[in-house]
């Protein structure tokens, strides 16, 4: 039986973004809003890369540091704290983006609400993980 490559999974996913205007066509995922976010990892300094569920708020982007509901915060949610700047790929286009951590507020809870309406599937993450869910507002700053 051959084994699952998360690597080969990523890559093949970000290939059906790209070649279909930012959406996902095929698999589990298909028809989900879904971005590529890449950041400078937090202690490496290395560039890392997530492949994530956003809804939006204005012209912004939002990502919730859900992990799935696991009980700790996504890696990616420390690279941005330490670094704000990434470069994300979404609805067809790539461009720079500053990011704007709300661990906690009303800010947080209003940007929650939205990502659950767009997002049902998250409801339920913060009760699994235990714990309060960041959520990560992406402003495009520049074109990539």
């Amino acid at each position: 039986m051959a084994t699952w490559d998360p690597r080969a999974f990523e890559d093949a996913l970000i290939e059906d973004m790209r070649a279909h205007g930012g959406q996902v066509t095929t698999g589990p995922l298909a028809g989900e809003p879904m971005l590529v976010l890449n950041t400078i990892g937090s202690k490496s300094g290395e560039p890392r890369r997530a492949i994530l569920n956003f809804s939006r708020d204005g012209g912004d982007y939002v990502v919730a540091g859900s992990k799935g509901g696991a009980p700790t915060d996504p890696a990616w949610v420390a690279n941005l704290a330490a670094n704000p700047t990434a470069t994300v790929e979404a609805e067809g286009r790539r461009f720079q983006a500053t990011a704007r951590v709300e661990r906690e507020g009303s800010e947080r809870d209003r940007l929650w609400a939205g990502h659950v309406r767009t997002l049902p599937k998250f409801a339920d993450y913060p009760e699994k993980s235990g714990r309060v869910i960041p959520m990560v507002r992406l402003r495009p700053t520049t074109s990539a």
